[in-house]
């Protein structure tokens, strides 16, 4: 799954508004708190597009550092001077371009995520050498909800891949200056090393090549069907399944027995 090039947008300040660009920003107190409760207690966090810093002053209680990564510059200077006295790094740029692997020691990272940069969000902060104890993130409700899912998408079977999901509380969309069209979910990330070697993946980006036809449709380029019909009666897959229907481990079995891993 590459990463593309994107900006990352602030997803927690208040003026400036470039709706086309999915600038919504979350103004509840309460629920920038339990974010922030959910993203814990330690030495470091590393904040996704502070923009005004309202996530910001939560974090600040409960991490000795905020590191926040910033792409608007405007944002990124005035920041700091909203928190005089305090361990806030304030670093203007790309998350995509940020190198985690310079961090000394464990941090968590915690941010609201526009929803068209969400995959490469979640791919870069999956994917470092140096991973996060944890990552907290706020996407579109409708996003976390595949990836929660037991029918799989290819983003689904990545994250997985990398990490212990659990889903936090539903953000309605009332609760966003402006209000987007769909609710929000908060997604509680562990990371961890991948499950399946990353080169199941290049059956998996077959696999979904087309993800509403059968499974062994979007197959018969490796094998004959006859083969592939052989394949999923030993690993216990339909040969009506589609390509949702498989999870990680089904994936690399049948990855195994084509032998183009």
């Amino acid at each position: 799954m590459a990463v593309g090039r994107a900006r990352l947008i602030s997803g927690m300040h208040m003026v400036g508004t470039k709706k086309s660009l999915g600038q919504h920003w979350l103004k509840n107190r309460a629920i920038l708190e339990e974010i922030a409760d959910l993203a814990g207690k330690g030495e470091l966090c590393v904040e996704i597009g502070p923009g005004l810093g309202f996530l910001t002053s939560s974090l600040l209680k409960r991490f000795n550092k905020v590191t926040a990564v910033e792409y608007d510059e405007r944002l990124a200077e005035n920041l700091p001077k909203s928190f005089p006295g305090k361990n806030l790094e304030v670093v203007k740029g790309d998350i995509l371009a940020y190198d985690f692997t310079k961090i000394d020691g464990d941090y968590v990272i915690a941010g609201n995520i526009p929803y068209y940069i969400t995959s490469p969000i979640l791919e870069k902060v999956l994917s470092t050498e140096h991973l996060a104890k944890k990552v907290v993130l706020l996407m579109q409700k409708e996003v976390a909800e595949r990836i929660l899912s037991e029918k799989e998408t290819g983003l689904s079977l990545f994250v997985k891949n990398r990490a212990f999901v659990t889903a936090g509380p539903v953000v309605g969309k009332v609760e966003f200056t402006p209000p987007p069209k769909v609710d929000s979910q908060v997604l509680i990330l562990e990371p961890h090393a991948p499950e399946v070697p990353d080169e199941v993946f290049k059956l998996i980006r077959q696999s979904f090549s087309s993800p509403r036809k059968k499974l062994i449709h979007n197959l018969a380029g490796l094998k004959s069907k006859e083969e592939l019909a052989k394949i999923f009666d030993e690993i216990g897959v339909s040969l009506d399944a589609r390509p949702g229907d498989l999870h990680l481990r089904d994936y690399q079995k049948l990855c195994d027995i084509i032998s183009v891993c």
